[in-house]
């Protein structure tokens, strides 16, 4: 039974890694691989505007969209998590958002961004905020690329903190009010302590997800905002000239979602966290 597991594993996974590595090392083309030139994708690759536009763009999105994310989402798992009328329908309703895919979310706000017809755009320029278009603007497209990121994944967030904040005894929070707790001795002391293991997987899945993007950056920014997966689209499938560049981005952003996730799981101990819990 761990035969076929394997296989499928080495077929799907690691053999399609292993040759943009191998590609990587070479001046390869679409069908050519070319003579053997080292590391010198890699310093094309770094000296290369748009990849290390894509590069700054990431991380940017990456950082600032979880943190937003993590913080509205905790408050609204704990909003949730409290017993009132119509809970079931608050939270079916919060879930909506995630529901929609990507590329569809990313088509309609790009309709309310857009310069002649979008809502947004129109009143962030009535009220002076902005003195151009947002979809001309790469910053302005990489804040509006993080809104709408947020809008759609907070749920997720959401979701599975609340999932965690349901696995917290009753009796740990009575306890607490009784020696006299207050509202926020009891959430720092109790609920982010306990909470720990969760955070992390969530923060860990979202980072990730976040950091591999490419659909909502290809709708949104079409050819004005770029990112790692985009410059790898583009590199390899595109553009014929940066075909073994493109290989050697690949790689690199497999390497560092890797040491991503490896930094969750041993830096932040979120191996001990989950195992606690």
């Amino acid at each position: 039974m761990v035969l076929p597991a394997l296989l499928i594993i080495l077929a799907v996974a690691v053999y399609p890694i292993g040759v943009s590595v191998y590609l990587s090392l070479f001046d390869a083309r679409i069908n050519n691989v070319g003579e053997f030139v080292g590391l010198q994708n890699y310093v094309d690759m770094f000296g290369n505007n748009d990849f290390r536009d894509g590069l700054t763009n990431t991380l940017i999105f990456t950082v600032v969209s979880v943190f937003i994310e993590f913080v509205i989402g905790l408050a609204i798992a704990l909003a949730i998590n409290r017993a009132f009328k119509g809970r079931g329908l608050v939270r079916a309703a919060v879930l909506v958002p995630w529901a929609f895919p990507t590329v569809i979310s990313a088509v309609m706000w790009r309709l309310m961004f857009q310069d002649q017809v979008g809502i947004i755009n129109y009143a962030a320029t009535s009220l002076g905020v902005i003195s151009q278009p947002i979809l001309s603007d790469q910053t302005l497209l990489l804040i509006a690329a993080i809104v709408v990121d947020v809008w759609k994944t907070t749920p997720f967030m959401a979701l599975l903190l609340l999932a965690g904040l349901q696995t917290i005894p009753a009796d740990v929070y009575e306890a607490a009010r009784v020696d006299g707790a207050n509202i926020f001795q009891r959430f720092f002391r109790i609920t982010l302590p306990l909470l720990k293991g969760t955070i992390l997987v969530a923060v860990l899945f979202r980072t990730l997800d976040s950091y591999r993007v490419f659909d909502l950056f290809f709708v949104m920014g079409q050819r004005e905002l770029e990112s790692l997966s985009t410059f790898v689209y583009k590199s390899v499938r595109v553009s014929q000239i940066l075909f073994s560049v493109g290989n050697a981005a690949a790689v690199f952003t497999f390497v560092t979602a890797f040491l991503i996730a490896l930094f969750f799981i041993y830096g932040l101990g979120m191996q001990t966290s989950t195992e606690d819990s």
